[in-house]
């Protein structure tokens, strides 16, 4: 019908989560995963949106809860080197809830031997397949 809107084209559709603060062990030096630092998370996820919109019930949109849900557990959990392993387990993880298109997710964290620079930062952008 002209006029309406339809969810079958729509990819523009964004939920943005941004400033989560995690704390974690991660880094390539022993130093930095031996004592915890903070992370910043944003993610950007597209889905389609015109379902929820319409209907005002959360079943039918991605939940902001599983997202930074998601987001804390991994900054949280197991130790790793890089922020890129970071941001691409978020990533992934997000891929897998139900209605997401693609994330983009950016990480950083200020570490005390790179100051005065404010962050380093990683940000990646995956796609359904």
């Amino acid at each position: 019908m002209p006029g309406r809107l339809r969810g079958d084209n729509c990819e523009v559709d964004q939920i943005v989560l941004e400033g989560m603060v995690f704390s974690g062990r991660h880094g390539v030096r022993p130093a930095e995963r031996e004592q915890a630092q903070e992370f910043t998370v944003d993610v950007e996820l597209e889905a389609d949106l015109v379902q929820p919109g319409r209907s005002d019930r959360v079943e039918d949109t991605v939940d902001y809860r599983r997202v930074y849900a998601i987001a804390k557990e991994i900054v949280e959990g197991e130790s790793v080197q890089l922020i890129e392993t970071i941001a691409d387990r978020i990533a992934e993880r997000v891929l897998d809830l139900d209605r997401v298109i693609s994330v983009s997710v950016r990480i950083s964290k200020r570490p005390a031997s790179m100051r005065p620079i404010e962050a380093a930062a990683v940000q990646i952008r995956r796609k359904r397949v």
